[in-house]
């Protein structure tokens, strides 16, 4: 019995030490947050014609929602301001940058 019970103990405590860690800070001065793991690889599958002129190409990115990534499908958009362009978002050493459009 008390051979069980502390393989028990060792199974529960095992589990609890061996949980998924999730780590989350938010910087809004740099436009980042800091995230846990890396977002799963972006793989663009169709790219549809432009719709004018005037249109840049927003390629499709992960972002974080709450405990996970949520993926946004690419998309045709104007930027805010002339010769503006669109900075994808990054994930480095630890921190989640977010896309921005920028002169």
């Amino acid at each position: 019995m008390k051979t069980k019970l502390l393989a028990l103990v060792f199974l529960a405590a095992g589990s609890v030490l061996a949980a998924p860690r999730f780590y989350a800070e938010a910087g809004f001065g740099d436009g980042y947050v800091a995230f846990g793991a890396a977002p799963p690889p972006v793989v663009e599958r169709y790219v549809p014609p432009c719709p004018g002129p005037g249109y840049a190409w927003v390629g499709g990115y992960y972002y974080p929602r709450g405990e996970r990534y949520v993926y946004r499908s690419g998309y045709w958009g104007r930027p805010p301001h002339p010769r503006a362009y669109w900075v994808a978002p990054r994930y480095e050493r630890g921190r989640y940058y977010y896309g921005h459009w920028r002169r």
